[in-house]
């Protein structure tokens, strides 16, 4: 899951930062000072998930929140927050839950929960199994079974009859196949882009055109992976492009 902080308070959002960082179930955390760079974020980075202060420097939370609501695919809102008057306020803007400060582990955990069971009810239809939401994985190279953080792998290479796992700091070759491998991955967060090739969504940092209409990735790190002419289409609509 991709969050976004929104709170022009530094340590606010140092402390809900350091709180997500400890969730297994959040891949990503961005941050925005106020209601203009956070519109910039939503843009650029789609989030799943909107922690948001209602008083802001440049602007109120609670009106950003019913502004995102008119928009097709908005993000989930939880009001964080120093102030509980604004709770009904807050319900009527569709809000998932309303956190007060100074935050809670457990209370930030909860509205995450809240968030992953709406999401998995939306995305039933594409069968999410129970693998698939783990956030981790075991890799399997001769006798050594390696365990991972989904959330760190960059893309996934088929070669010779086994996968080569690129992470954010190791290349695991695995016995493994890409198929079987696959079958263990999220496909709201991990999508085939080749048939040699599947990509970690959330690593995407740009698409370019290639030779003979195909398509390149390059990822956060700087990795390049190809995108055969028969997986653009899914690809740019997995990229929201």
């Amino acid at each position: 899951m991709k969050v976004l902080i929104v709170d022009d308070e530094p340590l606010a959002r140092d402390e809900l930062s350091y709180l997500l960082e400890q969730n297994d179930l959040i891949d990503e955390i961005n941050e925005a000072d106020g209601i203009n760079s956070a519109r910039e974020e939503v843009a650029n980075n789609r989030p799943d998930l909107i922690f948001l202060d209602i008083q802001l420097d440049d602007g109120s939370g609670m009106a950003f929140a019913k502004s995102l609501k008119k928009k097709r695919n908005c993000p989930y809102i939880v009001f964080a927050t120093a102030y509980d008057q604004y709770a009904l306020d807050a319900f009527e803007a569709d809000a998932i839950d309303y956190v007060l400060k100074p935050f809670e582990a457990e209370r930030i955990n909860d509205a995450v929960k809240r968030v992953v069971r709406l999401m998995d009810n939306q995305n039933g239809s594409r069968g999410v199994t129970v693998q698939q939401r783990n956030p981790r994985i075991s890799l399997t190279n001769d006798e050594r079974t390696i365990v991972i953080q989904k959330r760190n792998i960059l893309y996934i290479q088929a070669q010779a009859g086994k996968a080569i796992v690129h992470t954010e700091d190791q290349e695991i070759v695995s016995k493994q196949t890409l198929n079987s491998i696959i079958n263990l991955l999220d496909p709201n967060r991990f999508i085939r882009v080749h048939r040699s090739f599947v990509v970690n969504l959330n690593k995407v940092h740009e698409l370019q055109p290639s030779f003979n209409h195909t398509y390149e990735l390059t990822l956060d790190d700087g990795s390049k992976v190809p995108v055969s002419r028969s997986f653009v289409a899914s690809t740019k609509k997995a990229l929201g492009v």
